[in-house]
């Protein structure tokens, strides 16, 4: 234990990390130990593995950082990954490749693979996979009272439903066993258009996702890049708006389907298209994101059916004329992340047709600023709104309001006040 501890190394920078204990785990018995250490004090617990996620600030508690326990065992006969909490799907992505495997990770390679999968999951092959949570065969997980559990469909049944989709409020999860599927290339990239035309952009993207096959999983993004010299100069302080696709089928199947999207060139600049065939590995280019840490705020929505002219006024609010830089994103959800898994978990919104998800640089900016955006953008889209996404909600920890529907949040605080009723992983569960 270090008293007064320098914060560990996170992404995420723009909420300040102060804990009263800070603990760097190298093995699960040291978050065991740690675990019971806070509860026989009375301290919060928090963990933290490459802080992508990280909700709101840290304040005083114990801190218990994860990194290296980072691990990853794979079994190419059962097409299984055992991953350690500290684990990036990066080097999930390197473990599986040579066994012509692929877990189902999201679009940043740096992102913890644990953490991400307790929120869910949403992943580049979603579509046709579900989510990373629909995939868990075993999680091994510290309890409220110190307690090291395996826990699995047989063993433990209700905390196993609740720790897959439930996010952090049942315990620190040391790592987990997770199902491998066998994808070792993609047709996949983005088209980038000139972001003037963004509405046509947007009227067309919707209308093409009710035509593709749930193998396609795709996404629509629009924001202003900084005029950085870093930049390509055809992108330097531009409005662009990009479609990402990754599908599984044969290049040929994917140049078809993507037709009607270049199309949309006819009326719409398009700045480059890069879709291609690639290795899986290759897999993060698709949305290529920041790959350095930097300071933002974020939340979502997530969507039923939302109206095609709401939809572009989204956009616009968050566009160029947006008080601060803003990322709008919407994912095309549905096809197997619709379907009930073999094992039921808490993942909620499993009707929902989309994910609205906004990302704002804080640099500058303040918070209350933000939300004030963010807000409208809400209120435009309210008529298809059904909740939001544990999993995108940077910096807004004071909010857990519409993370799960009405009977899942109900289950998940039964679940909270049986095996942490002195709330040490934040308190009941939806305060």
């Amino acid at each position: 234990m270090v008293s007064a501890p320098p914060a560990p190394p996170t992404f995420q920078t723009g909420f300040p990390i102060r804990p009263d204990r800070l603990v760097e785990a190298a093995t699960p018995e040291d978050v065991r130990e740690a675990v019971a250490y806070a509860g026989g004090r009375g301290l919060h617990v928090a963990a933290h593995a490459s802080g992508h996620g990280l909700p709101g600030p840290v304040e005083g508690g114990v801190l218990i950082a994860t990194r290296a326990l980072d691990s990853v065992t794979v079994d190419p006969v059962r097409r299984t990954a055992r991953i350690g909490a500290g684990a990036s799907w990066g080097r999930v992505i390197e473990a599986a490749a040579p066994h012509g495997l692929a877990p189902l990770n999201g679009s940043s390679p740096s992102v913890g693979a644990v953490s991400y999968t307790l929120g869910g999951g949403l992943g580049i092959l979603a579509r046709e996979f579900g989510y990373a949570a629909d995939h868990v065969r075993s999680l091994d997980v510290v309890t409220a009272d110190g307690t090291a559990r395996r826990v699995t469909p047989e063993r433990e049944p209700e905390l196993f439903w609740g720790l897959r989709g439930g996010g952090h409020r049942l315990g620190v999860v040391t790592g987990m066993e997770i199902a491998l599927v066998a994808v070792e290339r993609l047709y996949g990239g983005s088209i980038v258009f000139d972001g003037a035309w963004a509405a046509e952009v947007v009227r067309g993207y919707l209308a093409w996702t009710r035509t593709v096959p749930e193998t396609l999983t795709s996404s629509l993004a629009a924001l202003v890049y900084p005029a950085l010299p870093q930049l390509p100069e055809e992108l330097r302080g531009r409005y662009v708006i990009s479609v990402r696709v990754a599908f599984t089928g044969s290049a040929e199947e994917g140049e078809r389907l993507v037709a009607p999207l270049r199309a949309i060139g006819r009326s719409a600049p398009i700045l480059s298209d890069l879709l291609r065939e690639m290795p899986y590995t290759e897999s993060h280019t698709i949305h290529s994101d920041p790959p350095f840490p930097h300071a933002y705020y974020g939340d979502s929505a997530v969507l039923g059916e939302p109206d095609a002219e709401r939809t572009v006024q989204a956009f616009e609010l968050a566009g160029p004329r947006a008080p601060m830089m803003t990322v709008v994103q919407l994912n095309h959800l549905g096809g197997a992340l619709a379907a009930r898994p073999e094992v039921e978990n808490a993942v909620p919104y499993r009707d929902a047709g989309f994910l609205l998800r906004l990302l704002s640089p804080l640099d500058g900016t303040e918070v209350g600023a933000v939300r004030a955006l963010y807000g409208e953008v809400g209120r435009v889209l309210e008529p298809a709104v059904l909740g939001r996404s544990l999993n995108f909600s940077f910096g807004g920890g004071d909010r857990t309001a519409g993370f799960h529907e009405a009977e899942t949040a109900k289950r998940l605080a039964g679940l909270v006040s049986q095996y942490d009723p002195a709330g040490l992983f934040g308190g009941p569960y939806g305060a």
